[in-house]
């Protein structure tokens, strides 16, 4: 009898649609009521603290500061207009229990045993409202629940099959302060509980929504495999696998909000987030800022990991191997080593005056004496010191000076080790000898290919060298460069830096330092805490979204980051450009040490409709046969287009991407083989900012509404990982898919690519 209601409230029109927005705008009417008083509230606060801060005494300077700190962030909170603010409701039955949780709401998870009456009826006990950030009332009643708290699990977990105490599951849609839209979905169909029910398909609306050149959240749409992740216990290592559209880096980003969330005074120390390409940095950066949350978490190409240095180029397949390769980590030292033999100008031998005579110390003495300095297990530039002391007894030695009385033979050998260490001879002598070595500056001398041949021999081939160093000749750094340095940064150790300008007490007196430390902290400000991440090189948790592609020496460069933290590594191994998959493992492993490791699936493509999804499946079955493709969840009816590019590839890209511009609202991309990436942007200039042209690399987690993926077999052919390559670029497409084929292409009668015709 109510599943039969439902349907005719479905089919009823906008009569019931109508009071149900009413229904909720009134309830996001009386939110932001309260978000007001709220906000009067901090400006209180800030207002206060300023008065404090007239007291002048350190003390109430300093929690003035924090004061005005936390307040400030507090105030720019409640003052974001979020897109979504409030975006789901749960009506639930009465519980087992009546205990209620910190955030206000009854805690059971399992309906009271006479919740149902014989009849199938029921009473509401409890609805909550979910949203973006928790909002209470005067009584400390809540009007809203955060998303992340344990009483909203409910709204993304529970289903038919196991609704728990949930009834109705209403998505909320709303801009600013006004409600646009509801979506029911009734999960106790058989009861009778006078729930009206609208709309038939909340996630297949939100599916179906243009895209944009930026990534939404999901935090309306969690679906209850991805819940499970977001919300698994922080300790040790969570490994996440699913195919394209799963929603891995989604719900990476929303477990780093989470994770924040549920322990904010441990994850102080920051969370790092690494992303394969600049590209999917910039398509994510807004997701946590939506979540209600900034500041902590740092989303990082993996070619800016290391301060100062940003990849802007990208290496040939054959020169990433090598780069990638484990086995650059002797070069990597035996370069080092070799630098310091590069400097120049350091004399062949030493010579000094002590005690009216000339000592001096042989090339044969010399080469022995940075033999033993070289014995020592410390960084290149922390064996500095030790190289300075070994200098300084040799030539000791060498005076022949003798005594009897200890305490004499001491303060003799203190004066000779001042005299000598502050002549500029000796000082010249030593910064020429053991110059202190900088990353780039290694990096830079790996170019001579004479050099690294020697460097490199018995670990890297002539071919193999010659790439590299043709590679480190071009201006610019790639995401393989960076991992080379930051290793050459461990080698190396510190460069010390210039002492730093001791306080003038003058500042004490004007208050200058504090005023500095005051604005530092204001919202909207350069913040002190932005400058102490760019600094940080560890972090209290790691995510690692797209793991399958980062190399060995990236993941030492990202294990370096996370020798304390807990982990979320999230991939999928039907995915991965790296070719040499047990390497990256062993690296990955050494990265993560013993931590134990909890494992989850993502089984679910919600990105892909089925038929686009089903010609994915064709390349994956060539590219790793047997792997199972993610199921996907909604059929357009609309079939995959396939074309053959004529005499002028260019204007058939451009003419493939006019009519895909014409037939969705939102982004088209066009992915082609690396080396035809600035082809590609000039064929799509003046187009308009709907469509992108992309390498196949840049691809990786990206989603358009329409894709065109040009010539399959070169991307297929650009490196021993080209067929995953090429499966990726598949399945970036929400809507629609153009497939051009090349002329290596061997297209059918009917234009289909060899390689996406189905296997018998």
């Amino acid at each position: 009898m109510a599943a039969q209601t439902a349907v005719q409230d479905r089919q009823g029109g906008g009569g019931v649609r109508e009071r149900e927005i009413a229904v909720e705008q009134q309830h996001l009417d009386r939110v932001y009521r309260r978000l007001e008083e709220k906000i009067h509230e901090a400006e209180f606060l800030m207002s206060d603290a300023a008065k404090k801060g007239q007291a002048g005494t350190p003390g109430a300077l300093a929690e003035r500061d924090a004061q005005v700190y936390r307040a400030g962030v507090h105030l720019n909170r409640l003052n974001s207009e979020f897109e979504d603010f409030l975006f789901g409701r749960i009506d639930l039955l009465r519980g087992k229990d009546g205990k209620k949780g910190v955030d206000g709401a009854f805690t059971s998870v399992d309906p009271a045993d006479d919740a149902i009456r014989d009849d199938a009826t029921a009473d509401i006990a409890e609805t909550l409202h979910i949203g973006r950030i928790g909002v209470l009332d005067t009584d400390y009643a809540p009007l809203v629940i955060d998303w992340r708290a344990p009483a909203a699990a409910p709204f993304y977990r529970s289903t038919p099959v196991a609704p728990g105490r949930v009834v109705r599951r209403r998505v909320i849609r709303s801009k600013g302060r006004r409600v646009l839209g509801v979506e029911d979905d009734l999960l106790r169909p058989e009861l009778t509980t006078g729930l009206p029910v609208v709309g038939d398909g909340a996630l297949m609306a939100a599916l179906g929504q243009a895209r944009t050149h930026t990534m939404r959240d999901i935090v309306s749409s969690i679906q209850a495999e991805q819940d499970m992740v977001i919300r698994a216990p922080a300790a040790s290592v969570t490994e996440v696998t699913g195919g394209p559209g799963t929603g891995k880096t989604a719900v990476a980003l929303h477990r780093a909000a989470y994770l924040l969330y549920q322990d904010r005074r441990r994850y102080s120390g920051g969370i790092l987030c690494v992303s394969p390409t600049p590209l999917l940095v910039a398509y994510t950066e807004g997701v946590l800022p939506s979540l209600g949350e900034e500041g902590q978490v740092a989303i990082r190409a993996v070619g800016s990991l290391v301060d100062g240095v940003t990849a802007d180029l990208y290496d040939e397949p054959a020169t990433a191997r090598v780069k990638g390769s484990l086995r650059m980590q002797k070069v990597l030292r035996n370069a080092a080593r070799g630098c310091l033999d590069l400097a120049g100008g350091a004399p062949a031998t030493l010579r000094v005056v002590a005690f009216g005579r000339r000592i001096e110390l042989s090339a044969g003495e010399l080469a022995d004496l940075r033999h033993s300095a070289l014995g020592g297990t410390a960084p290149l530039n922390l064996l500095r010191p030790r190289a300075r002391r070994l200098l300084l007894d040799a030539l000791w030695r060498k005076t022949g000076r003798r005594f009897d009385d200890a305490e004499l033979a001491a303060e003799e050998r203190q004066g000779f080790d001042e005299d000598i260490s502050t002549e500029q001879d000796f000082t010249d002598f030593l910064d020429a000898w053991w110059p202190v070595l900088e990353p780039r500056r290694v990096l830079a001398a790996l170019a001579d290919e004479k050099r690294l041949a020697r460097w490199a021999r018995r670990v890297l081939t002539p071919p193999e060298v010659r790439r590299v160093a043709r590679s480190l000749r071009r201006d610019g750094a790639t995401a393989h460069d960076v991992a080379l340095l930051d290793e050459l940064d461990t080698v190396l150790g510190p460069v010390p830096k210039p002492k730093r300008r001791e306080a003038d007490p003058l500042d004490e007196l004007t208050g200058l330092d504090e005023v500095t430390t005051y604005a530092d902290r204001m919202p909207g400000r350069r913040a002190r805490s932005e400058r102490l991440d760019e600094e940080r090189t560890e972090y209290a948790h790691v995510i690692v979204d797209e793991a399958q592609d980062l190399t060995p020496m990236q993941w030492r460069m990202v294990g370096r980051r996370g020798r304390t933290a807990t982990w979320t590594i999230v991939g999928d191994p039907a995915q991965s450009s790296w070719s040499d998959v047990e390497e990256a493992a062993r690296a990955r492993d050494e990265a993560l040490g013993s931590r134990p490791r909890r494992r989850f699936t993502l089984t679910v493509n919600y990105r892909n409709p089925a038929e686009i999804a089903e010609v994915a499946s064709t390349v994956l079955a060539l590219a790793m046969p047997g792997t199972q493709s993610p199921r996907a969840v909604r059929s357009t009816g609309i079939l995959p287009r396939y074309e053959v590019a004529g005499d002028d590839l260019g204007a058939d890209v451009r003419a493939s991407a006019e009519r895909l511009l014409a037939e969705v609202d939102g982004t088209v991309g066009v992915v082609v083989a690396m080396n035809r990436r600035a082809q590609a942007r000039g064929w799509l200039e003046g187009l308009g900012e709907r469509v992108v042209a992309l390498g196949s690399l840049e691809a990786k987690g990206l989603e358009y509404d329409a894709t065109v993926v040009v010539a399959p077999a070169e991307i297929a052919e650009e490196s021993p990982a080209g067929l995953r390559v090429l499966y990726v670029a598949l399945t970036r497409a929400t809507q629609r898919l153009t497939v051009l084929a090349g002329d290596r292409d061997a297209p059918d009668p009917h234009g289909i690519p060899d390689l996406l015709t189905p296997l018998a």
